[in-house]
């Protein structure tokens, strides 16, 4: 525990770890837990977090496993990034979220807004349930099930996913490139409109089926959803007392920093361009003998501020500063907003 920006800023010099956990603001002091009465020491408020891992989606990549990424597949969480950004803001009324790379092959997503972060568990679970759509396990062939009336979040996720699937799916992916393939493709569809997915008629698929009537069918939208479609860890976002890796963070197995995402250029997004705890020391070292020919009278604070803006990290801190700026913003407006309140009564 600390009791000023100071304080924290003394320990993370003299213990220079590579990476942070951020979990919740508590009813008493961390430190002091221990010393208040059994069950008072609460959590009491905490962001609304969300983890998008790569290793969900195995069984629809053909690209890579586990750990691994590449290009192909990355396409996945710019989806998923896309597809529950806008819901959170369209759907759920959420103003203020920082996306960020995690470092390795996900995205993690803070929501920051004050009244979210007093969110019980149950209500952040609601909320990753009305997120959810992929359903079941290993064992479950076929984890999307659509029905009329098809919700609204549905209708605009598919509008998300159709413009990535041609080039995702059946390009970088190949889902039919081998009869193994579109044997699991076609195992998603029922089998009593399998004729007229043979024809590759999709508009068909709308009012066939075994009965006769017109009752639409989804198996389209079904299958780019099974392969697309968002997959969120319930467990990260319900709990109040989870852990979650704190932004500009060092991945230890990669290197790499956990860098905000910029969602204006999200489809430029490069994981494996992402700034590397080496080639900061690297550049950082040119800067210091720079910094030697420039005026001595300098503060070692102000250059060290000056410093990381020659580097590759320039950008991405640009972006958590807007985050802020945007943030404070609103509180200010909030905060004038109820003087102006108070003054009427």
């Amino acid at each position: 525990s600390f009791g000023s920006p100071q304080e924290l800023e003394r320990e993370l010099q003299r213990t220079n770890p590579y990476k942070i956990d951020i979990g919740a603001v508590y009813s008493h002091r961390p430190n002091q837990h221990n010393t208040v009465h059994l069950g008072a020491f609460q959590p009491v408020e905490k962001e609304l977090v969300f983890d998008i891992d790569m290793t969900d989606y195995d069984d629809v990549r053909t690209c890579c496993s586990s750990a691994d990424i590449c290009s192909k597949c990355w396409t996945l969480m710019t989806i998923a990034v896309r597809v529950i950004d806008r819901a959170l803001v369209e759907d759920l009324g959420m103003k203020h979220r920082l996306w960020v790379y995690s470092g390795r092959r996900g995205v993690h997503c803070w929501v920051c807004d004050d009244a979210v972060r007093k969110w019980s568990p149950a209500l952040r679970a609601a909320a990753v349930e009305y997120l959810s759509l992929v359903k079941g396990g290993a064992e479950t062939v076929k984890k999307v099930n659509l029905s009329e009336p098809v919700h609204p979040f549905i209708r605009r996720s598919v509008n998300v996913v159709e413009q990535y699937f041609e080039a995702y799916a059946l390009k970088g992916q190949d889902i039919l490139g081998s009869p193994e393939r579109w044997d699991k493709v076609l195992a998603l569809v029922p089998e009593d409109i399998l004729p007229a997915v043979v024809r590759g008629s999709a508009a068909r698929l709308r009012k066939v089926t075994s009965s006769g009537k017109n009752t639409p069918c989804y198996a389209d939208w079904e299958i780019m959803l099974q392969y697309c479609f968002p997959r969120l860890d319930i467990n990260v976002s319900k709990g109040v007392g989870h852990l979650l890796k704190s932004p500009f963070s060092v991945h230890p197995k990669t290197g790499r920093i956990s860098v905000p995402l910029d969602l204006q250029r999200l489809d430029d997004f490069d994981p494996f361009a992402v700034p590397t705890i080496s080639s900061l020391c690297e550049e950082l070292d040119v800067a210091g003998d720079d910094a030697e020919q420039d005026e001595n009278e300098e503060t070692e604070t102000k250059r060290r501020m000056r410093d990381y803006r020659r580097t590759q990290l320039a950008p991405y801190v640009k972006v958590f500063e807007q985050f802020l700026e945007e943030m404070e913003r609103a509180r200010r407006g909030e905060r004038l907003q109820r003087s102006d309140l108070q003054g009427d009564f």
